[in-house]
C-alpha cells in the first residue's frame, strides 16, 4: 500500500511539472556505490563482495571491469561463495585454474545495461522466462517469483537478486545470493 501512495505522489508531482528527486543508488554491503565509478572500483568498496573481488583479480579481469563496457554484472556475495563446496574458491584462484575461473566469472557478465525492470518486462513477454546471454557463453534463465528476479544457470542452480540496479559508470550491477556456474 505504501508503494502505491508513493507512486501516486510521484505521478502527481510529474503531472504538475515539479522536479522529482533522483533516487539514490543502492548501497552494497553497507558501502556507498557511486554512479561515477566503474564496476571494479565500486565492488572493491563493498565488504560483502571481497571474495568476488579476489576472484576477479586472480582471473585478471580487473581492467576489463574498469573499462568502458557497458556491462551488467550479477555479483555473488561472499555468502554465495561460501555455499560452494569447501576448498572450491581456494582451488579456483590458483594460477593453473585461471581459465576455469575466468569462464565462471564471465558467466556473471552480460553485455550492455540490463535493469531489473528490463528483466521483469522481458520475463512477462516471454511467458514467465527470459534468456540472458553472458560473455562467458552461459545462457541464464531469468524468472520472477514473488516480485523477485531470479536467475537459473546452465547447471540448474538458482540465484535471487538481493540488490538490484546498482548503477556504475560502465554499466549495472545486481547483487545475487548464489554463484552461477556453467555446465561443465
Amino acid at each position: 500500500m505504501k508503494f502505491r501512495a508513493f507512486a501516486a505522489s510521484l505521478t502527481a508531482a510529474a503531472t504538475l511539472g515539479l522536479a522529482l528527486p533522483a533516487l539514490a543508488n543502492p548501497m552494497v554491503g553497507g558501502a556507498k556505490m557511486y554512479e561515477s565509478k566503474p564496476i571494479a572500483a565500486n565492488a572493491s568498496a563493498a565488504p560483502n563482495l571481497t571474495t568476488l573481488v579476489a576472484a576477479v583479480k586472480a582471473a585478471g579481469l580487473v581492467d576489463t571491469l574498469a573499462g568502458p563496457g557497458p556491462f551488467t554484472v550479477f555479483a555473488p556475495t561472499n555468502a554465495a561463495f561460501d555455499k560452494l563446496p569447501a576448498g572450491t574458491v581456494e582451488t579456483l584462484v590458483k594460477p593453473e585454474n585461471k581459465e576455469m575461473l575466468t569462464h565462471i566469472l564471465t558467466c556473471h557478465v552480460a553485455k550492455g545495461v540490463i535493469t531489473a525492470e528490463n528483466i521483469m518486462a522481458t520475463v512477462q513477454k516471454g511467458n514467465g522466462m527470459a534468456t540472458i546471454e553472458t560473455l562467458g557463453g552461459c545462457n541464464l534463465t531469468a524468472m520472477v517469483k514473488d516480485g523477485m528476479v531470479m536467475l537459473k544457470d546452465p547447471k540448474g542452480d538458482v540465484a535471487t537478486v538481493q540488490t538490484a540496479d546498482v548503477k556504475q559508470s560502465n554499466g549495472m550491477v545486481h547483487v545475487i545470493d548464489t554463484v552461477l556456474q556453467p555446465k561443465m
